[in-house]
């Protein structure tokens, strides 16, 4: 095992539900170091819908004790297990929305560590040794090395950073399901995760068609590589697209007037899926569908979560080939309140990047 440096466990946390946007610096345990974990001290987080849901309550009440968030964490490794392979100290890496697994499941044999019934995420979670779980808006996190990324050199640490969640949310399905040259992509919704998806399927070498309510974001998604906009305010707006598309990708989280699932899933051709990755309120789920409008163009219904290491290692290389690069506002983190509260009111032009700031690193 290397020789550990000395990293107090800090970070900004809700200590009150009541005011989930005011946030206390607070000390906390971390999990038990194991022989396959790798110790990562925090240079950026990004800020994610997720972490919002959570401080807000929207999918369940929050653990009594102090919670923080983040789970878009890159910076600098402090140490590793003794099992651990391919990643020293010093090395530049990245962790996302996962922190372990049970590594003996049937998904886990085969890679998709991701979906272990079983799966630690950082947050509002509890570790197998009974440590409350902490997110990456603090001065370091431990994760299993499964689930900890290594960032190329091309690739600036700030940029990588929301790339550890929304990025990798919407490249698993782009690479799961075939987005590549001939192909035509739709992504509905233009936000945090629909701009990286812009971003990705016109890498990946898609046709790309960006569905956006209004015009205010069209000029936006042909800058970050639209080939088409549509507004999805049009009445029917589907119409025209009728067995047009492979793959729709939908990144919104509500289902709002206008929009019709059958609608939708009609601009599919013949095969196509329909993947969501927007997570609305537990209590605003998809609206409900009759066979009969799947069975139309064997449509399929999906959904993915997070992404796999190899997923992740695959769109980092694609980032740094292409020189992707998102588009984020930097903060501070002791501006985490400001971040969150214009997360909320859907200020973010996409996504919100909360540099370290408690025990800052190079």
């Amino acid at each position: 095992m290397s020789s550990p440096q000395t990293v107090e466990f800090k970070g900004y946390a809700m200590t009150d539900p009541s005011a989930w946007s005011d946030l206390k610096v607070v000390s906390y345990q971390p999990k038990t170091f194991g022989p396959d974990d790798v110790e990562i001290a925090v240079s950026y987080c990004g800020l994610c819908g997720s972490d919002l849901a959570i401080l807000r309550e929207s999918w369940g009440k929050a653990r009594n004790g102090p919670v923080i968030v983040g789970h878009e964490v890159v910076g600098r490794v402090v140490r590793v297990g003794e099992h651990v392979k391919g990643i020293r100290p010093g090395d530049r890496v990245g962790a996302g929305g996962g922190l372990t697994s049970c590594h003996e499941c049937r998904a886990c044999q085969v890679g998709y560590e991701n979906y272990c019934p079983k799966l630690v995420i950082p947050l509002n979670d509890t570790h197998y040794d009974g440590v409350p779980t902490q997110g990456g808006f603090s001065t370091a996190i431990r994760a299993h090395h499964r689930f900890v990324f290594p960032i190329p050199d091309k690739v600036e640490l700030r940029h990588a950073a929301s790339m550890m969640c929304a990025g990798l949310t919407v490249f698993h399905p782009l690479r799961a399901n075939g987005c590549a040259p001939g192909k035509k992509v739709a992504i509905l919704g233009v936000g945090g995760l629909g701009h990286y998806a812009i971003l990705f399927a016109k890498a990946m070498g898609a046709e790309v068609y960006a569905f956006t309510r209004g015009t205010a974001k069209a000029a936006d998604a042909q800058a970050l590589g639209a080939d088409h906009v549509v507004d999805t305010s049009a009445e029917e707006f589907w119409k025209p697209y009728s067995l047009t598309f492979d793959l729709i990708i939908s990144t919104i989280d509500h289902f709002g007037p206008g929009l019709s699932l059958p609608g939708i899933l009609s601009m599919l051709f013949v095969h196509g899926k329909f993947i969501n990755l927007g997570l609305p309120a537990i209590d605003d789920p998809l609206p409900a569908i009759h066979p009969l409008f799947m069975a139309k163009n064997a449509a399929s219904i999906g959904a993915t979560l997070l992404g796999t290491k190899e997923d992740a290692q695959a769109m980092l290389e694609l980032a740094a080939e292409k020189n992707i690069v998102p588009w984020i506002e930097e903060l501070p983190m002791s501006e985490l309140k400001q971040a969150l509260e214009g997360l909320k009111a859907g200020k973010a032009r996409y996504r919100y990047v909360l540099k370290q700031d408690i025990d800052p690193i190079e």
